[in-house]
């Protein structure tokens, strides 16, 4: 299969050069360019299959063309070392908790396959400098940084804003030393993000150093994210709640969502998406004016939403032909301020005894603000709540159990660089290294 360019000005690649290369030569991102659709016995007996199954079967699907069988069943087994179990929450509200991973979030899945697939397709190339830029304003630097440590012929730089990161999130990524650099950048999300795009379109940076992402702008980070649908889908398949089914989707970088929207182009019958928005809420304006109007991004406590100009929606634009009409029809929207955030955990955990994370809990509250009598609501809880912990504590007015794999982290001592949001002092750096 071969991958265009999303500003369609550049040759289309192979799946080889859009994994290393990251970004299209025009800064646009890479497509597929078609999307299969998987047969409609895999849907009737998917609650048949376990989840690993499921995953190679839709991996196939995107990568089948480019790799050998045994090869690509290899990578999901490893990367899929655990599950995503769906847990009822309300009546006709449940969650996907994708936070059983080694990092306790979501991103775990999409970071290890990358690493897998990156380091394969590198040893193809007989190659062994592979630079590695990564921007995060949480859970993906921890999730990279933990998929690619001691990957061998690759070398990890995690770009994080100061002070807008959880200390938990920020250990997972500051601790490992090796093959992982992790930069503290004096900015925002937003900045980190500006960064690494200018990085990968500097022909002297990229003459010197073989770069490439590890964000949702890899479509090697984002496509596998598309698993988790198909495995929550056959999850409620099994217990009858496959009807009428709407997803909400936390949604920061908008990676996640838009592997939901593969997922439905490939033929998985979910009904509609909502995207959940903290503060951050370019994309609800978007939907409600037509107008995409990126800014500067804020600080929330759901902290990995905090996304002022969401890389992957032009990849939404260009999925659905630049039609605003199309795009609401399968997307709606909601926004919540942290005092909603904080609200949406508190009434969850009083009422269900679930305890939710700020994440997870906009994409509660945007289902018992939007679903129908007639759907089944089904939500991402995409990091486990302990990483949050100090917001958590104060919310409940409890203290909380930090699970074993955090606290490991949370023992060990940081080591970073910090650096200014201006591009000259990354590219020193990284030429220093």
């Amino acid at each position: 299969m071969l991958y265009y360019s999303t500003n369609h000005q550049s040759p289309k690649a192979t799946l080889q050069d859009a994994v290393v290369k990251g970004l299209a030569p025009d800064r646009g991102l890479f497509m597929p360019d078609h999307i299969n659709q998987l047969p409609s016995e895999f849907l009737q007996t998917i609650d048949q299959l376990s989840f690993q199954e499921i995953a190679f079967r839709v991996a196939n699907a995107f990568f089948g063309d480019d790799m050998e069988a045994d090869t690509l069943r290899n990578i999901v087994y490893e990367t899929l070392s655990f599950e995503t179990p769906v847990v009822k929450v309300e009546p006709n509200i449940f969650t996907l908790e994708l936070f059983h991973g080694p990092t306790m979030a979501f991103k775990d899945v999409g970071a290890r396959f990358m690493a897998r697939l990156l380091g394969y397709f590198i040893k193809k190339q007989n190659q062994t400098d592979v630079n590695v830029l990564v921007a995060t304003s949480g859970d993906t630097g921890s999730a990279v940084a933990n998929g690619f440590l001691d990957v061998d012929g690759i070398h990890v730089y995690v770009l994080y804003p100061k002070g807008l990161v959880s200390e938990i999130q920020e250990k997972q990524f500051t601790t490992l030393g090796k093959n992982i650099t992790a930069l503290e950048i004096d900015g925002t999300f937003d900045d980190c993000q500006r960064l690494v795009k200018t990085a990968f379109m500097d022909d002297d940076l990229n003459q010197k150093l073989n770069l490439t992402s590890a964000n949702s702008i890899n479509v090697a980070r984002f496509l596998p994210q598309a698993f988790y649908y198909f495995n929550a889908f056959a999850q409620l398949k099994k217990i009858g709640k496959a009807d009428q089914v709407v997803m909400s989707v936390p949604s920061g970088n908008f990676g996640n969502l838009t592997a939901g929207l593969f997922a439905k182009r490939m033929g998985l019958p979910i009904k509609r998406f909502i995207a959940a928005n903290n503060r951050n809420d370019i994309f609800l304006n978007y939907l409600q004016t037509g107008n995409y109007e990126p800014r500067s991004s804020v600080a929330t406590i759901a902290n990995a939403m905090d996304v002022g100009d969401p890389s992957n929606f032009a990849r939404i634009i260009d999925l659905y032909d630049a039609s605003h009409e199309a795009i609401c029809n399968d997307i709606s929207g909601y926004r919540y301020t942290d005092e909603q955030i904080k609200d949406g955990v508190r009434t969850c955990y009083t009422k269900t005894d679930y305890l939710l994370d700020p994440h997870g809990a906009c994409g509660y509250l945007a289902l018992k603000e939007g679903l129908k009598p007639d759907e089944t609501g089904l939500f991402l809880e995409t990091a486990h709540p302990a990483k949050f912990k100090d917001t958590i504590e104060t919310i409940i007015h409890q203290s909380i159990t930090v699970p074993e794999r955090l606290q490991y982290f949370m023992e060990k001592e940081k080591q970073n660089i910090a650096l200014s949001n201006q591009y000259d002092d990354l590219k020193s750096c990284l030429l220093r290294r």
